[in-house]
C-alpha cells in the first residue's frame, strides 16, 4: 500500500523515462533536501541480433552482398583451428555453382573467384573468423529498369517492399541465388572437415526435372560417386534420364519459360548421435537449412510422403547386429534419422525447387504505385535452377552437420563416453598424422 501511494505522488528528484531529471536545476538542492536518488532502470547490456543472414550456433555462418552490388561472400565464425585450408578448396564447389556453365544455365559470365581475407595463416585455419569474398564482375543493373517499378510475379520484389519499405531494384538483391555463393564457400569448409574428421560424404544430384522423374531404385546410393553426378550438365547420375532432363529444359528455354525439379541428397558415414530431441531434431534443422535456399518449395526425408501409404509393419526399420558388432537397421525408411537423432545409416532427403520466377514471357503484374501493367522480364536467368542447386544443397547439409557435430562434442563427448552404448568418433589415420605434424 505504501509503495502504491509513493509511486502515485510527485516527488523531488524523480526521473522521466528518458533518464533526465524533472527538476530544472539540481544544483539548487542541498544534500539534506534529497535523501533518496532514483536511477533509470536500463539493461546492463544491449544486444541486437541481425535477422535472417546467419545460420549455426557453434559453426556460425553469415552471408552478405547482393546480386548486382560490389560482391558477395561470407563470414565463418567458430571454425576449428589447425585445419588445412586454401582458396582452391572452396573454388571447386564455387565452380560447380557458378553461372554460365552450359546452355541450360544463366548466361551471366562470372568466374566467381574467391579470396580469403582472414582466419587462415600459413595454410591452416586460426580459429578466428574466416572472411571469404567474391566480386561481381558481370552485373548489369540496367537490365532491371522496368522491374524497378513493376513487380515480377512470384518473385520477392513485392514482399521485400512490404517488409522493408525499400529494396535493391537491381536484380533480386538478397533474394537472388547469387547470395548462395557465401553458403557454398562456407559449406565447402564444412564438407572438408566432415570428410577428414569422420569420413562423412555428402552427395546431391538431380532426380527430377519437370515431368522427367528418375526412379528411386535407379541409383545405388552406396556406390554413387561425384564423377557420376558431374558427368553431364544436368547433374543426373543416370545418362539416359540425364538426356531426357536436358531435353525438357531445352524445350522451355527456347520459349522463354522455365521448369522446376527435385534434388536428392545423401549423407554417407554420418556420425551417430547428431541432433537433439524435440525442437532441434536433425531432420528439422536440415529442413530449415534446405528450405532457406532460393526457389525451394518442399522437403522430405526417408520414406517422406510415400510412407503414408504403408502400414507400421511395412514401414518399421528392424534392428540387427552386423559383423562388426554395430547395431544397424535392415531397411532405411527412417532416412538415417530416428527420434531426431542420426543412427549411422545413410541420411537421404529430397528438396523440391519451383520453376524460375523470372521468365522472358509477357505477364500481368502491378507497379510499386499500384497500377496494373504488363511485364516482360529482361536479364539473364536459369531456365531450370536444379542443376546449379546441387552444390547449394550439399553446402547447407554440410553446415547443419558441422554445427551438430560440434554441439555433440560439446555436450556428449567432452567427458568419458559410455562404451557400451556410445561410439566415440575416431580420427582417420591420415588426420591423426596430420595433427601430429602441425
Amino acid at each position: 500500500m505504501a509503495s502504491s501511494s509513493l509511486s502515485s505522488k510527485p516527488f523531488l528528484g524523480a526521473y522521466r523515462l528518458d533518464g533526465s531529471s524533472s527538476l530544472s536545476n539540481l544544483r539548487d538542492l542541498s544534500i539534506a533536501t534529497v535523501q533518496i536518488s532514483f536511477r533509470p532502470r536500463t539493461p546492463k547490456k544491449l544486444q541486437i541480433h541481425a535477422a535472417g543472414s546467419t545460420y549455426g550456433t557453434y559453426f556460425r555462418v553469415t552471408t552478405f552482398g547482393e546480386s548486382h552490388g560490389g560482391g558477395v561472400g561470407c563470414i565463418v565464425d567458430g571454425c576449428p583451428p589447425r585445419i588445412p585450408l586454401s582458396e582452391a578448396d572452396l573454388q571447386v564447389d564455387l565452380d560447380r555453382r557458378r553461372p554460365g556453365q552450359s546452355r541450360i544455365t544463366t548466361p551471366r559470365k562470372e568466374t566467381d573467384t574467391c579470396k580469403i581475407y582472414s582466419g587462415v595463416s600459413e595454410g591452416v585455419t586460426t580459429g578466428t573468423p574466416i572472411h571469404v569474398f567474391v566480386p561481381n564482375t558481370d552485373q548489369r543493373g540496367h537490365d532491371y529498369s522496368e522491374m524497378s517499378v513493376a513487380y515480377r510475379p512470384s518473385h520477392a520484389d513485392a514482399t521485400y517492399d512490404m517488409k522493408y519499405g525499400v529494396r535493391s531494384v537491381q536484380g533480386g538483391g538478397r533474394s537472388s541465388a547469387r547470395e548462395t555463393i557465401g553458403r557454398v564457400a562456407s559449406g565447402a569448409i564444412a564438407k572438408k572437415i566432415l570428410r577428414q574428421f569422420s569420413g562423412t560424404e555428402i552427395l546431391a544430384y538431380v532426380s527430377q526435372v519437370h515431368q522427367v522423374v528418375l526412379p528411386e531404385d535407379q541409383i545405388d546410393h552406396q556406390s554413387l560417386t561425384l564423377d557420376q553426378i558431374e558427368s553431364n550438365i544436368v547433374r543426373c547420375p543416370d545418362p539416359e534420364y540425364a538426356e531426357k532432363m536436358i531435353a525438357a529444359i531445352d524445350t522451355v528455354r527456347v520459349r522463354g519459360d522455365s521448369v522446376g525439379g527435385v534434388v536428392t541428397c545423401i549423407v554417407r558415414n554420418a556420425p551417430r548421435g547428431l541432433g537433439s530431441p524435440v525442437f532441434d531434431k536433425l531432420e528439422a534443422e536440415l529442413a530449415k537449412a534446405a528450405l532457406s535456399l532460393p526457389a525451394t518449395k518442399g522437403f522430405e526425408f526417408g520414406s517422406g510422403f510415400a510412407g503414408t501409404f504403408l502400414t507400421g509393419s511395412e514401414h518399421n526399420d528392424e534392428f540387427y547386429v552386423d559383423e562388426h558388432g554395430k547395431i544397424r537397421t535392415r531397411t532405411n525408411r527412417s532416412g538415417g534419422i530416428q527420434g531426431g537423432i542420426s543412427n549411422g545409416e545413410t541420411i537421404n532427403m529430397r528438396i523440391a525447387f519451383k520453376p524460375t520466377s523470372t521468365i522472358g514471357r509477357k505477364q500481368q503484374t502491378v507497379t510499386r504505385d499500384k497500377k496494373e501493367t504488363e511485364l516482360i522480364a529482361r536479364g539473364r536467368h536459369d531456365p531450370c535452377v536444379v542443376p546449379r542447386a546441387v552444390p547449394m544443397v550439399e553446402a547447407m547439409v554440410a553446415l547443419v552437420l558441422m554445427d551438430q557435430l560440434m554441439a555433440q562434442y560439446a555436450q556428449c563427448y567432452m567427458f568419458p563416453v559410455n562404451p557400451e552404448l556410445q561410439e566415440p568418433i575416431k580420427l582417420p589415420p591420415s588426420i591423426e598424422a596430420m595433427n601430429m605434424s602441425i
